[in-house]
């Protein structure tokens, strides 16, 4: 599944910025900008599962997969997100939650910015500066930002909102050892929206499932 996203993530993006010529005047464009969003979604998934060690049983693979995966995913960095994603499911919904918000904060884009603080470093963003300034040398600069950096946003805005906001959100009844909801059984919808962490509880109750499994656990 892992191998499966990598190449239809380079694939599409190759093809939308060194051939495609975007009508915007037509929905394509945007709908191809969907896709890659989605197929970005799926990069930090893969990611996310090998933090739990479930893309591949030898443990080189595995965190070369959640390395090479996270990295393009906005250079994210692999070693700094699996020690706060572990704390995370460790003190889930408190003070040393990095997911979580501070408790007075909740509304969506004040723990959206929480949530960035926490992750985004002046790395990555010099880095994206970079790679942006020298891809625009070889491709169409309309192309570039639609369909390399728009969809990056999106889907870190997707994740955060279907991963993180709605799950986490608001109190939890005290039986609830996990602080976490998940979302009416949908099956194509929980892939869609977010590759079924839209199940998150079930997540937090199984971290041992990879995203492709996930919908199994949902009763």
């Amino acid at each position: 599944m892992a191998a499966l996203i990598l190449v239809a993530w380079t694939a599409l993006l190759t093809y939308l910025l060194a051939f495609y010529q975007p009508n915007w005047r037509t929905p394509w464009p945007y709908l191809l900008a969907l896709g890659q969003m989605h197929l970005y979604t799926g990069l930090f998934i893969t990611a996310h599962d090998a933090m739990h060690g479930v893309v591949s049983a030898n443990k080189r693979l595995n965190n070369f997969i959640g390395t090479l995966t996270a990295g393009l995913f906005a250079f994210n960095w692999f070693p700094g997100m699996l020690a706060k994603h572990h704390a995370h499911h460790r003190h889930v919904a408190t003070e040393h939650d990095p997911d979580f918000h501070d408790g007075h904060h909740t509304s969506f884009l004040l723990w959206f910015a929480r949530f960035a603080w926490n992750y985004v470093t002046w790395v990555q963003v010099a880095l994206m500066a970079l790679t942006y300034n020298v891809l625009k040398l070889f491709f169409p600069q309309a192309n570039v930002i639609a369909f390399w950096m728009v969809p990056a946003v999106l889907a870190t805005l997707q994740l955060f909102y279907f991963g993180t906001y709605l799950p986490h959100r608001g109190e939890h009844q005290p039986d609830n050892p996990h602080k976490s909801r998940s979302q009416f059984r949908h099956h194509v919808w929980a892939f869609l929206s977010c590759y079924f962490f839209g199940y998150h509880y079930e997540h937090h109750d199984q971290p041992y499932l990879p995203w492709w499994r996930l919908w199994q656990a949902k009763s």
